[in-house]
């Protein structure tokens, strides 16, 4: 098939999402398809809205002569329109890559509703979704209801391999030394990183140290915010910000913290959550959006609720003094891990489900976590809220 993708700028941007885009396209190439990325530029909410004005995108999509297109949704203010001219036209079908709803996001409630108008207008105008957790799904769902075909094609943890042994985790869980950290994902108000700084503000110094993992240019007001209240809470000497990280030094990182700690971060999915435990890091996250998908809570990680300042101080001390505690969450974060499927199990459920949407044969379907050969289930495998 030839397939096209909307994206907004490049594949290689270092998040989760396009890290999701990135890999299966480079699936669906190694099966034999043909995939166009089209770039869109970024700007302001009102500038990308703008791009549906003019009829260029529209006609260029259609002459490129695709069998399926796929959109990634974040790009809906600049396809909402366009996709109504493509429908007109007898376009491809349409199906939307959807991480996260923006009208989801953490942000005044007037702000969201406006959002929500533009979103469901866009989703509204889709043949099928490709949804990277329940979670997401049922979001979607509240928008525009559930008869679009779709398939739940769950992110992977397994990118850089083989993770830790339990020799190695248990090595590190009993290091003497204050508890590292790990914050990892874009600088933006939606990860969470402000309410983290005033949460840990409140714990001994002595006790911890955070790394920070990430952009800092993506917002840079945000980011901005964040270098001041570092210097206001006096944190100056316990936070490192590294920027954005990928391949052996992301990975030297990982290996080298004990917790994977974003307890105020608003997830679509969260694949750091999961990359984290394949090298035994057990997760703190939020109990709004996907996390608890992954996070187990008092088995491989904590839960906490978004408005919860005062909840996390009480685990970062117990995990640093009861590092018995920290090896078993530590050990259960990588059987959570061990019993996911890999990336080339979810680019194969994303291939049939294309070839069912060109057929027009699609129906809607849950691609369920299967345990790797040799390993166990994990109890609760998709956590629980």
């Amino acid at each position: 098939m030839r397939i096209g993708l909307v994206i907004y700028g490049s594949l290689e941007t270092l998040t989760g999402g396009y890290l999701y885009d990135r890999i299966v396209v480079e699936g669906l190439e190694r099966l034999g398809h043909e995939v166009e990325v089209i770039g869109l530029a970024g700007g302001s909410y009102l500038s990308r809205l703008g791009h549906g004005l003019k009829p260029d995108l529209c006609q260029r999509l259609l002459a490129s002569r695709f069998d399926i297109l796929l959109q990634d949704e974040l790009c809906h203010p600049s396809l909402f329109l366009t996709n109504r001219r493509l429908r007109r036209l007898h376009g491809p079908p349409l199906v939307a890559i959807v991480h996260h709803l923006m009208c989801r996001e953490p942000r005044s409630w007037w702000q969201n509703r406006l959002l929500a108008l533009v979103e469901r207008q866009y989703l509204a105008s889709m043949d099928g979704f490709i949804f990277n957790s329940k979670t997401t799904g049922k979001t979607v769902a509240a928008l525009v209801g559930n008869n679009h075909p779709h398939v739940i094609a769950y992110p992977a943890g397994d990118r850089f391999g083989s993770p830790l042994s339990a020799d190695n985790i248990s090595q590190r869980a009993r290091q003497p030394g204050p508890l590292q950290l790990l914050f990892l994902g874009i600088v933006i108000p939606r990860k969470g990183l402000l309410p983290l700084l005033s949460a840990l503000a409140g714990v001994d110094r002595e006790l911890w140290h955070l790394t920070v993992v990430g952009s800092l240019d993506i917002d840079p007001a945000h980011a901005a915010a964040v270098r001041e209240q570092v210097d206001r809470l006096g944190l100056t000497d316990s936070i490192r910000f590294v920027g954005p990280c990928s391949g052996d030094r992301l990975v030297e990182i990982i290996r080298a913290s004990h917790l994977f700690c974003m307890p105020y971060a608003y997830e679509g999915f969260g694949i750091a959550i999961l990359e984290a435990m394949a090298f035994g890091l057990p997760a703190i996250g939020c109990r709004d959006g996907a996390a608890g998908e992954t996070i187990s809570h008092g088995s491989n990680g904590f839960l906490l609720a978004a408005d919860d300042l005062a909840g996390l101080a009480p685990l970062v001390v117990q995990l640093q003094h009861d590092r018995e505690a920290l090896l078993q969450l530590s050990l259960a974060a990588r059987q959570t891990y061990a019993g996911r499927p890999g990336w080339q199990h979810s680019v194969a459920a994303i291939n049939a489900f294309l070839v069912e949407m060109k057929s027009g044969q699609a129906q809607g379907k849950s691609i369920t976590p299967v345990p790797r050969a040799g390993t166990a289930e994990p109890e609760n495998g998709h956590g629980s809220k």
